[in-house]
């Protein structure tokens, strides 16, 4: 399994209509491939700043199956001008902590 994450900035006052769109958009990436499930979280200092975590069977699952997919595109079109800086997106692994 494959965790995603990503810091979302998103812009003044853009911060309701983003939820809305995001709700959208859960559809969207919850039909694809290799998808096992994602939340999404809301900063308490800082109210402009979500943090993304969707889990991935594979790490292809997202970089090759869903950003190559058509409805990656829908997925931009509802979300990426939100963004402002648009976000890093970090991929990570369980590490066994078992000797």
């Amino acid at each position: 399994m494959i965790l995603e994450s990503a810091y979302l900035n998103i812009k003044p006052n853009e911060t309701e209509a983003f939820e809305t769109a995001f709700k959208q958009a859960s559809a969207i990436i919850s039909s694809m491939n290799g998808y096992i499930e994602h939340t999404l979280q809301r900063c308490l200092e800082d109210d402009h700043l979500y943090l993304l975590l969707v889990k991935w069977e594979t790490l292809e699952d997202h970089t090759e199956g869903f950003r190559g997919s058509e409805e990656y595109q829908e997925w931009k079109a509802l979300l990426h001008h939100f963004y402002d800086p648009f976000p890093n997106v970090y991929h990570f692994e369980q590490v066994n902590l078992s000797s």
